[in-house]
This record gives structure tokens, C-alpha cells and sequence, in this order.
């Protein structure tokens, strides 16, 4: 990793277990990394919570979809938690996403993805 992803994993991982995609949406999840998903959704929910609120695929933990429902109302980009997102593009994995945001380099969509909004 590149000095400015070290840095941001350092500040990112501890505190809310970002996962380091390189297109980091933390502030439109109620602060809740959705790369933590067992299905690495962007969109979430997936379908599979349980009654109780957990995960499908990982009984043990809660789903981060629902998390990230409950978390976003309190901050101010609520309204950004139902926009749709490009798959992840793999290529970004372990570089910092404060540097993708501001080359623009995260909003390029994979190839061959395309949505009309």
C-alpha cells in the first residue's frame, strides 16, 4: 500500500472496519462499511437477514445492511444510503479512497456496467 492507504487504513479499520475498497461510502452507511457484507454488496440489503436481524450467510453477526439503516438517519447524508452504486471494481482494492475520491477515479464504472439514474 501506498503511504496515503496506509494512513487511511490505520484511521478507517480500528474505528469502523473499513475493508479498504478504494470506493469508500462509510458516510452514506451510517458509518458502516458494506465490504464487511459476506456478499461485498454495495446495494444492499440482499434479501437474506434473518427475523432477527443477522446475517444469512454469517448467522453470528448482524447484517451490515441493517446497520447501516439504523446508522444513517444520524448523520447527514442520510439520504445518500438508497442511492444505487456501481459494482465494486476490484481493481481499486488497497488504495485509498480519499485519493480515488479526488482523482474521480471511483466513480468509473467497470466495463461493461451502465445504469440510467
Amino acid at each position: 500500500m501506498k503511504p496515503l492507504a496506509l494512513l487511511e487504513a490505520a484511521v478507517k479499520k480500528p474505528v469502523w472496519g473499513c475493508q479498504m475498497c478504494g470506493q469508500c461510502v462509510l458516510h452514506s452507511t451510517g458509518m458502516t462499511c458494506p465490504m464487511n457484507c459476506p456478499k461485498t454488496l454495495r446495494n444492499g440489503p440482499c434479501g437474506g437477514v434473518r427475523p432477527d436481524g443477522r446475517c444469512e450467510v454469517k448467522p453470528e453477526m448482524r447484517c451490515v445492511w441493517v446497520k447501516a439503516v439504523e446508522r444513517a438517519p444520524r448523520t447527514p447524508w442520510a439520504h445518500e444510503l438508497h442511492d444505487i452504486r456501481k459494482p465494486v471494481d476490484n481493481r481499486l482494492w488497497g488504495t485509498s479512497s480519499w485519493a480515488n475520491f479526488l482523482s474521480k477515479r471511483d466513480r468509473e464504472a467497470p466495463k461493461g456496467w451502465n445504469v440510467e439514474a
